[in-house]
């Protein structure tokens, strides 16, 4: 048998029997906020700038790409109330910027992935490459 529950609802084990306890607190909105569709050419303090029309900006962060250093195109930015950050989602969201149109919402928790795998070549671990060795004797 499945049970729904809503996210207002903990599942907790006591005794070998599982319990639900109704949470009265409301969920309250994140300050935190994903900002996609930047231009790569977007600066963290320029994503600031832009985000202070809405109210106080806690932090501004944009992702860049390990490899090439160059940025990935969305970021994050953290505002100082719950209200200035639905201002912010309110004023921001679907509009353009430098020619491109942004999507802001309320940031998610990241998810958990797998681990990755190791891409140091084929072959046996001895030898560590791709083909192996001629001199295996």
């Amino acid at each position: 048998m499945s049970y729904w529950f809503s996210p207002f609802v903990r599942k907790i084990k006591r005794g070998g029997r599982l319990t639900c306890l109704i949470s009265t607190k409301r969920k309250t909105m994140a300050t935190k906020l994903y900002v996609g569709g930047l231009p790569y050419s977007t600066t963290e303090d320029a994503l600031r700038d832009l985000f202070a029309q809405a109210g106080s900006v806690t932090s501004a962060t944009i992702i860049m790409d390990k490899m090439t250093g160059r940025s990935k195109g969305f970021g994050f930015v953290e505002m100082s109330s719950d209200a200035e950050a639905q201002a912010a989602i309110e004023m921001f969201d679907k509009k353009e910027y430098e020619g491109r149109t942004l999507t802001v919402n309320e940031a998610r928790p990241m998810e958990a992935r797998p681990p990755r795998r190791d891409f140091n070549g084929g072959g046996n671990s001895r030898n560590g490459g791709g083909y192996g060795s001629r001199n295996n004797y």
